[in-house]
């Protein structure tokens, strides 16, 4: 898009984009190869282009052109590729440990349709004395529920993501639930 807009655009200023989906990447690819750009709020340039008799695309370009050359326009701040990093980080990390916590549940509640009740074992050893005890009595059992099991080994082991291995990465894993 960089090469697109120094052949077409040669006596180009600046770039305007409306916040959205894609904005933090255009805008930090844009901004690496030295292409003056500006990220604006959306819901500002919705506003001045809805006054605009007819609704297009060419025209909501128009618009948005108007608004770089006239500066009236409410720029947005676009936030470090790292930050965007940690945050997705931070939220890989609450999907596993929801996923971990909804498996847990679940075989809570089907190991208390055949009678046993996992009560206080919360750490993997002692999950695994109950489970032991509880297929000597019904061994029948073992391998309708082993598949389950099985799958929440990696999630239980995925949960710490390298980031808490650093002394930055301890502070925000500590702030962090789960």
């Amino acid at each position: 898009m960089a090469k697109w807009l120094t052949r077409r655009c040669p006596d180009l200023v600046r770039v305007v984009l409306e916040t959205g989906t894609l904005s933090t990447f255009l805008y930090h690819g844009l901004a690496e190869r030295g292409v003056a750009v500006e990220c604006i709020c959306s819901r500002h340039a919705k506003g001045v282009l809805s006054a605009r008799v007819n609704k297009s695309d060419v025209h909501d370009a128009q618009g948005l052109a108007q608004l770089a050359r006239t500066g009236w326009f409410k720029r947005v701040h676009m936030k470090a590729s790292a930050t965007h990093i940690d945050r997705a980080a931070l939220r890989i990390r609450g999907q596993l440990i929801t996923a971990r916590t909804s498996m847990a549940n679940q075989l809570r509640g089907l190991l208390k349709l055949f009678g046993l009740r996992m009560g206080t074992a919360r750490t993997p050893g002692r999950r695994a004395e109950r489970l032991t005890a509880f297929y000597a009595q019904r061994p029948d059992l073992k391998a309708l529920f082993d598949p389950l099991i099985a799958s929440k080994k990696p999630l239980r082991n995925s949960c710490a993501h390298p980031i808490a291995c650093s002394m930055n990465g301890q502070r925000q894993m500590k702030s962090a639930p789960g």
